[in-house]
């Protein structure tokens, strides 16, 4: 199985098992299972590289699934080291 193919799946398997159509900012940490922190997508947003579609419930900066997912899936760097089994 290539890289690709795995983290395909592990992305859609994060959206999969989120239960809502939103992940605020502050709960990317718990969404990815620790692997992105809200500070990161923080930066990413300052810069202009953040995932599309950003909003705000209130005070509370939020991004669609569908969106943080693709932001993950171009962000995410394989290595054969990563391979899930």
């Amino acid at each position: 199985m290539n890289n690709e193919v795995i983290k395909t799946d592990v992305f859609s398997q994060m959206a999969a098992r989120w239960p809502s159509s939103v992940v605020a900012r502050a709960e990317a940490k718990q969404f990815t299972g620790g692997g992105i922190s809200p500070k990161t997508l923080a930066n990413a947003d300052s810069k202009g590289n953040g995932p599309v579609g950003r909003f705000f419930i209130g005070r509370r900066v939020c991004y669609p699934v569908a969106s943080l997912v693709e932001w993950l899936r171009q962000n995410a760097k394989g290595t054969e080291h990563a391979k899930i089994h």
